[in-house]
């Protein structure tokens, strides 16, 4: 039977993973790249084009390596435990090279338009035409897996802060920050306080007059280090963790949370409280914001009430000097290239698990990493592909549409009970949570109790330690077979970048040396009481 062909639509990390999904499952995939290269939001480019993502030059990752990483490519040990973007990319061409994705991704491509073809219910093909070289070009593809990721379109609203435009500084967006250079000696707002805006924050601070960050509702700030020094995430997701939790009422678990935060630094006393229980919406990940609030060269802020031609005014009714405006309020989805997209999706992005559009006649199409995972995006995209091209191959079925549409109505209300109402929020899922739920409908979910029974040793890793990506390749289809062997070595691999300063063991020389100069240390220390006490006659 002929392969299916699968149209692949990015090569960023999300469409890596669906490339090399689509190849294990025997589907032929064609990835369509508009850049000139792989990476998506990980490649660093001075100037990017409009509709791609843009990064600034020192962005690392908030996620550590191990939890990161492609489920059956480990980073290397060598690696430091969070990358910066550079190492990200060095790491994505060694899992494009290594499982050969290159030769399915077509550059300077530009996909135009995906509609369903005149006969789609029955065949669920999609009509795609692209553009290459100033030529277009319509292609037929079996599916479709849109992997273009969520950072290319700025959220800008402007509308929110009169004045703006007669403002005399200049004001842009988070995506257009590359380096401080060009704020040096300038008093600037920073508005927004993700985690682009408590970076951009703290790195200009450090050339700037004066850094003001403004925010409206505070925010809980977490460390990348956590405690004895190890990478948060791993510390923190583990299944031991998510059994507690599920156990324990959430106030509980905001309240130790929250006082676990405030050891560290009194958020309050550092004008970041929250208007919001800890884990009610976003968090951010810096290490270096407290340190900037506390040596004066970022002042926190309120919202800006209006601004003036030199000057923003803050709703506590504050005024400041400000030359220079930056917006670090997000982004917003955009799907340009998708025909009769409300007959696909609808206002509110409403899919199943966050993958498939409910109203399709057939499942073959599907968004792939459009989420926002409390941990690392690659693993969470790369099941979900994993997942939609078993859909594709008819080795998987979804439920009815009544049935999906009646589960993305029960994860709006739970959202909307869980969480504060906010578009970023809408596509928020739990880690382990969500990589359990995708993996179940997989068959590749670790069976802990078998794990018990047959390897303790493994099985105890998978339950205390890290939720590792290697976890779910230990069954079920995509197997691999050096699973095992990364979950037991993960430790060493988290190990390995830190310890590059050699100590000597207890045994050595110099130990032995500094024992013996101690020793005669206390024998000379103890001759001479002697001889002092003999002297006074005591």
């Amino acid at each position: 039977m002929k392969a299916k062909k699968i149209a692949v639509i990015g090569a960023g990390v999300s469409g890596l993973g669906a490339i090399k999904s689509c190849l294990e499952e025997g589907l032929e995939p064609t990835c369509f790249e508009k850049g000139s290269d792989i990476g998506g939001l990980w490649r660093y480019e001075e100037t990017p084009d409009t509709g791609r993502a843009g990064i600034y030059k020192s962005l690392t990752c908030n996620t550590s390596k191990e939890m990161t990483a492609f489920s059956d490519y480990p980073v290397p040990d060598h690696f430091p435990n969070y990358m910066h973007n550079s190492k990200m990319m060095e790491y994505l061409r060694m899992y494009a090279r290594h499982f050969g994705l290159m030769q399915h991704i077509e550059f300077l491509a530009k996909v135009c338009s995906v509609r369903k073809r005149p006969d789609f219910s029955s065949s669920g093909q999609w009509d795609v035409v692209v553009e290459a070289d100033g030529k277009q070009q319509s292609y037929i593809f079996d599916g479709v897996m849109i992997c273009s990721g969520h950072y290319t379109e700025k959220h800008l609203p402007l509308q929110e802060f009169a004045g703006i435009q007669k403002f005399r500084g200049r004001y842009l967006h988070s995506w257009e920050y590359k380096h401080p250079d060009a704020f040096a000696g300038k008093r600037v707002v920073v508005i927004g306080i993700g985690n682009s805006g408590a970076d951009v924050a703290g790195e200009i601070s450090r050339v700037a007059e004066q850094v003001f960050l403004s925010t409206r509702r505070g925010a809980w700030i977490w460390n990348r280090v956590w405690d004895d020094g190890n990478p948060m995430d791993t510390a923190l997701f583990t299944r031991y963790n998510r059994a507690l939790q599920k156990l324990l009422p959430s106030f509980l678990i905001n309240r130790w949370t929250e006082k676990k935060l405030n050891a560290r630094f009194n958020h309050a006393n550092y004008g970041l409280q929250a208007a919001h229980r800890i884990f009610s919406y976003q968090t951010v990940v810096s290490d270096d914001l407290p340190n900037h609030i506390v040596t004066g060269r970022v002042r926190m802020k309120p919202n800006v009430e209006e601004f003036t031609e030199t000057s923003a005014l803050f709703e506590d009714g504050t005024e400041e000097k400000v030359d220079t405006v930056l917006f670090a309020t997000g982004y917003t989805f955009s799907f340009p290239f998708l025909e009769d997209d409300l007959a696909i999706l609808d206002s509110q992005h409403s899919m199943y698990k966050l993958v498939f559009p409910p109203q399709l006649e057939r499942p073959t199409l599907a968004f792939i990493g459009l989420l926002q995972p409390v941990g690392a995006l690659i693993p969470t995209a790369e099941l979900q592909s994993r997942w939609v091209v078993r859909v594709f191959q008819g080795l998987k079925n979804l439920p009815s549409e009544t049935d999906m549409l009646a589960e993305v109505n029960r994860r709006k209300r739970r959202m909307a009970k869980e969480f504060v109402d906010s578009p970023r929020d809408a596509s928020r899922v739990n880690y382990i949570d969500y990589m359990d739920e995708i993996a179940s409908e997989l068959g590749v979910k670790p069976n802990l109790l078998s794990l018990f029974l047959w390897d303790a040793k493994l099985a105890r890793e998978v339950f205390y330690g890290p939720c590792t990506p290697y976890q779910y390749r230990l069954q079920g289809p995509g197997k691999w077979t050096g699973a095992r062997a990364a979950i037991l070595t993960q430790r060493a691999r988290i190990l390995k970048p830190l310890r590059t300063r050699v100590l000597q063991h207890s045994g050595s020389r110099s130990s032995r040396w500094l024992w013996v100069t101690s020793a005669c240390a206390v024998i000379f220390l103890s001759a001479s009481m002697v001889i002092i006490l003999q002297m006074t006659g005591h």
